[in-house]
């Protein structure tokens, strides 16, 4: 994704962002002016979900909107994109968009679409046609072959808009309790075993081929670091109760001393329901924190638009999630001198997809580097933390680049250097934002399913007894 520099507005004043969250929009590229910009960004958000969403009732991966007429949407979609097609449909009935009668036939068709798609082990397979649901085995674009493969972070994202569809529709609970119970997540764990941490790590796979007999071939690597999006699988696994609550402690804070990492953490080790944990922490421009794999926004901040961390866990998810933020606008401001922030993957503007982010706010040695490139759903991933920076961020993006389509919102990239706007939006990203201003326009809209039963019982205290060494 790209990033771009914001020059003025990260620093509103106390009464000028007050004006912005609570009341008329600030003038922006076009001299709009009009209603809070959080509705407004929302409703054009929701308009471009729902384009994007076919008359089988599947989100496409993504659409080129550069046009002036129709947009062009992609033949795929996966997990993750029917997901975010799911929630932004709760959030535009919760927030009064669309009405009672239209949110039912739209989860309808959806979930019934859902229904139809060629599974594995009780999971989706990564790719289909959104078009008629079929399995994808070459890629549309190029005629590669495609090898099915079934991800336990995409999974995890269908899952949990599946579950705010049945929260938000009564009616459909029947069908999504069936969808959903045979997807069990121990099939993605691999048990900790003391005798080789190793091999036995007790985290969960990024995925397996199924083509393979038993239970198919694994991916090589685990998803070790706990502060990324994976960790949502983490939680729904734990919360039903086919991944033991333990997992939670052998997933890392930082990698160990002594790892390769990008920086040597400091901590303590401490004893946690029986489980030896290294507390890390990196420290990046005088703050404490728990980095993430990459360096990207949403690998932090995605999972908590759906289970309050901030709230469950206050001194230790919600402080390491605020400095995150800090650090993501330092460096854009501060360390690389752009006057814009907020670097997570996405678009590139002159086209396909990279990953971006703050490279010292990552455990990968060659972690995400910003590269000048600034993506709207960072700053939106950022509103409960630091609300007057992020519309202050978006303002700017929109005024001196016309990153804003009145259309379809935020465009899913810009080049700080070049000015170059992305011509496409990205069902993820554009979920992300949809989350993100529900939250912030409703807050809870989206969480109810995740405050209850295991969550409430199994998850939240695990997070009670988080402490980490921030």
């Amino acid at each position: 994704m790209n990033r771009r520099t914001f020059l003025t507005t990260a620093t509103l004043t106390a009464a000028a962002s007050a004006t912005a969250l609570a009341g008329a929009a600030p003038a922006s590229a076009g001299g709009r002016t009009g209603r809070a910009p959080l509705r407004t960004w929302f409703e054009a958000t929701h308009r471009s979900l729902e384009a994007m969403t076919t008359d089988f009732g599947l989100t496409t991966d993504k659409m080129d909107v550069s046009g002036t007429g129709a947009p062009v949407l992609s033949a795929q979609t996966s997990p993750t994109n029917i997901g975010c097609g799911l929630w932004t449909t709760v959030a535009a009935a919760g927030l009064g968009v669309i009405d009672s009668d239209t949110l039912h036939r739209r989860l309808t068709r959806t979930v019934a679409a859902v229904e139809r798609l060629e599974r594995a082990h009780g999971f989706w397979f990564n790719w289909y046609d959104a078009h008629d649901g079929a399995l994808l085995t070459s890629w549309p674009e190029t005629g590669d072959p495609v090898r099915p493969f079934l991800s336990s972070v995409d999974n995890a994202w269908l899952v949990t808009g599946l579950m705010i569809a049945a929260d938000a529709d009564p009616s459909l609970r029947p069908r999504v309790s069936r969808l959903l119970e045979d997807a069990d997540w121990s099939y993605f764990y691999t048990p900790y075993d003391p005798a080789d941490p190793v091999a036995g790590p007790g985290q969960l796979r990024g995925g397996y081929w199924p083509d393979k007999p038993g239970k198919g071939e694994p991916t090589g690597h685990h998803y070790g670091a706990l502060n990324t999006e994976p960790r949502m699988a983490s939680y729904l696994g734990i919360a039903d109760g086919s991944l033991p609550p333990e997992h939670y402690w052998h997933v890392f804070r930082t990698l160990l001393p002594g790892m390769g990492q990008e920086q040597q953490p400091e901590g303590v080790w401490v004893t946690i329901d029986g489980v030896r944990v290294w507390q890390g922490h990196y420290t990046h421009r005088g703050r404490k924190l728990v980095p993430t794999w990459g360096g990207s926004m949403f690998e932090a901040l995605m999972v908590p638009l759906f289970v309050p961390e901030p709230e469950w866990s206050p001194r230790s998810w919600g402080t390491t999630h605020h400095r995150y933020v800090r650090g993501q606008i330092d460096h854009g401001l501060k360390e690389a001198g752009y006057g814009y922030w907020g670097f997570s993957p996405a678009n590139i503007p002159d086209g396909g997809y990279s990953e971006y982010g703050v490279d010292a706010l990552g455990m990968q040695e060659e972690g995400y580097n910003s590269k000048g490139v600034v993506t709207p759903h960072a700053s939106f991933l950022a509103l409960p933390y630091e609300p007057a920076a992020a519309v202050g961020n978006l303002t700017a993006l929109d005024r001196d680049f016309g990153a804003y389509d009145d259309r379809y919102g935020f465009r899913d990239s810009v080049d700080t250097a070049t000015g170059r706007v992305s011509d496409f939006v990205l069902a993820l990203d554009q979920g992300m934002v949809a989350a993100a201003l529900a939250q912030q326009l409703r807050p809870g809209l989206l969480q109810r399913p995740f405050r209850t039963g295991g969550f409430r019982s199994r998850v939240k205290p695990l997070l009670a007894k988080e402490r980490f060494s921030i």
